[in-house]
């Protein structure tokens, strides 16, 4: 018989006191490109609205950073779970893979793979999912950027960093605060996304374009 402080049976509590944490909206997977720049963004609108962490769980891909590996791996986490993390099994009604434009070759396959099991999975409760690629062009800093400046022409991701250091001293790839930093602009950065939204889209590269905005209108508007 296993001891109540074996490895398995604490794994086994943990994952109790997960399910009685969890709150009666959407369980979201989001599954990132960047290792800490967007999951750090997103982890920090987690905590600045309570959500909890049953419901709103956020991991860096695994497999790597290409587009398409961002793809694979919230399929194949969404699938498969990772027990040593407690995420169960299709314990989720929403997948979002986020990515970045840049140079990836692999960029609109991603698309196509996100678009192809865009509700045609199935979750634990037998409820076709919510499958969707969260897309930047050119990158995840032109939703920062747009907290400050209107963009509307195609940038360059180096000239997207150089503007947005201008605005926050010191910004880098894997910066931490960046929600608490640009979350008093929020509202003209979704206006502005809105904006790019009516005119382009993922597919039309090299224009700018985010859909980050809906990802953060759908966590904001959620109540821990």
């Amino acid at each position: 018989m296993a001891r109540d402080n074996s490895p398995k049976e604490r794994q086994k509590k943990q994952l109790e006191r997960k399910l009685d944490r969890r709150a009666s909206y959407d369980r979201i997977l989001i599954v990132s490109e960047g290792s800490k720049t967007e999951p750090n963004y997103f982890r920090e609108i987690r905590a600045a609205y309570r959500l909890h962490t049953a419901n709103v769980e956020v991991r860096p891909s695994e497999l790597g950073t290409a587009p398409i590996q961002v793809v694979q791996y919230a399929q194949s986490l969404f699938e498969g779970g990772d027990r040593h993390r407690n995420i169960q099994r299709r314990a989720f009604e929403k997948v979002y893979a986020v990515f970045d434009r840049d140079d990836h070759e692999s960029y609109h396959d991603a698309l196509a793979l996100a678009a192809s099991l865009d509700g045609n999975l199935k979750n634990d409760a037998k409820q076709l999912i919510r499958f969707q690629a969260i897309a930047s062009v050119p990158s995840f800093e032109l939703w920062l950027l747009l907290h400050f400046e209107d963009i509307q022409a195609p940038l360059h991701r180096d000239e997207v960093m150089r503007r947005l250091k201008t605005h926050i001293q010191g910004y880098d790839k894997g910066a931490g605060n960046a929600f608490a930093i640009t979350g008093a602009h929020l509202a003209i950065a979704t206006h502005r996304a809105e904006q790019l939204a009516r005119r382009f889209s993922a597919h039309t590269d090299p224009e700018p374009f985010t859909a980050i905005v809906e990802l953060v209108k759908l966590l904001t508007m959620l109540r821990g």
